[in-house]
């Protein structure tokens, strides 16, 4: 159980049982996160820590941003590819297909095949899931091009910054908000490792629980931007992705799970 905010957990890798994924469940019975769970007889849970809440069009309107002016659009998360495309959908626009995409990450850029022919697109992302490494992308191509960066609320900054220092033309149009999830009950229940794919993801945390201590829980965290919010938020970070032996949570989680049950 936690209490005042922390949690208390024998977790040394090889004594891992109990695996908080702070996602919806995957749709289906085949998931490499199930296969995960059978290979090392653990228990794989999932509860989504945030809620996302997409904008009407009616409310993007006023935003006075006009999607088919622009020639690239900049995505750092999966929710950020739902709410665009549900947006130009909702709106009518018909994306071009010349235009190009820059993703945070390999992964991000994937699920771009949920929305478009992806082999006849220019999907570009960046090497190491940073934001430095997906500027590194952006600058080969920054003269020739007017770029969208569809966010939430609390968007991040640093790439308007740098944008904006770069002399880019650009718009940050507001798809959705982010809401922290109620996650008290799921994490009083002593998780081994959680696992964080969001800065909301991070946040909720920390607005269930303020004085939340690890005490031992190991804390994985996917992306660049969701690792910088765990490290503000004063979290030890055990488990990272994507890097080169695990370019996603999955293959990260069984690193770890794997170099530790050798020792």
């Amino acid at each position: 159980m936690v209490k005042n905010g922390s949690t208390k957990a024998d977790t040394s890798a090889n004594k891992v049982k109990k695996i908080l994924i702070t996602q919806p469940k995957p749709e289906g019975d085949k998931s490499p996160y199930f296969d995960l769970a059978k290979k090392h007889s653990i228990t794989l849970d999932f509860h989504p820590f945030i809620v996302v809440d997409g904008i009407v069009a009616k409310e993007f309107r006023k935003q006075k941003i006009d999607i088919v002016n622009y020639s690239a659009v900049i995505f750092t998360s999966r929710h950020a590819i739902d709410h665009f495309f549900r947006i130009c959908n909702e709106m009518k626009v018909s994306v071009s297909q010349d235009t190009k995409y820059f993703c945070i990450t390999e992964a991000v850029a994937l699920y771009l095949q949920k929305f478009i022919l992806y082999r006849k697109r220019k999907v570009f992302y960046g090497a190491d899931g940073s934001n430095k490494s997906l500027f590194d992308v952006i600058n080969k191509h920054k003269d020739n091009e007017k770029f969208l960066y569809p966010c939430s609320e609390s968007f991040d900054s640093e790439i308007t910054n740098w944008l904006k220092s770069n002399n880019c033309e650009y718009a940050n149009p507001v798809l959705y908000r982010i809401v922290s999830n109620d996650v008290k009950e799921v994490v009083e229940r002593n998780y081994d490792v959680i696992c964080f794919f969001t800065p909301g993801g991070v946040k909720s945390l920390m607005e269930n629980f303020p004085k939340f201590k690890q005490n031992g829980t190991k804390i994985g965290a996917f992306g660049a931007n969701t690792l910088k919010a765990a490290e503000e938020a004063g979290l030890t970070l055990d488990i990272m992705a994507p890097q080169p032996k695990a370019p996603s949570m999955v293959s990260a989680l069984e690193l770890y799970l794997s170099t530790y049950k050798k020792k």
